[in-house]
């Protein structure tokens, strides 16, 4: 499976982006697409999830209400819509597929549970 992330860019503090994962190659009904964030000096953040089958999603608590998961019908492509954007945003993005082994709520929100990753996308938000 291979991803390509896209959307970054430079957005005012209270504004929105929409990222976009393109995910090519054999994908299951279980399959997943999370999104993570990385910014200088810290650990790689879960953000949202989404399950292909089921499109079933799950978000951390730092960004419910403010980001949004979806997926394409017909092709597995995955987008996440970011408001009301602060500058504690500012990182790289990345979104990155996994097959899902559990049916409980808090899978996804590990990196090691993702396979595949794509090159990351940078957003930056400007207060």
């Amino acid at each position: 499976v291979q991803l390509q992330a896209s959307g970054g860019g430079l957005v005012q503090a209270g504004g929105s982006l929409r990222l976009s994962c393109a995910v090519s190659g054999r994908t299951y009904s279980n399959s997943a697409v999370g999104w993570f964030r990385q910014a200088p000096g810290k650990e790689r953040e879960f953000l949202a999830t989404i399950t292909k089958g089921t499109g079933s999603t799950d978000y951390a608590d730092s960004v419910k209400g403010r980001f949004t998961i979806s997926k394409d019908s017909a092709q597995f492509g995955v987008h996440l819509q970011m408001n009301s954007l602060k500058s504690e945003d500012t990182a790289v993005y990345f979104c990155a597929a996994g097959r899902r082994t559990s049916s409980g709520s808090s899978w996804g929100r590990l990196p090691r549970q993702y396979d595949s990753w794509g090159q990351g996308t940078l957003v930056t938000v400007s207060s």
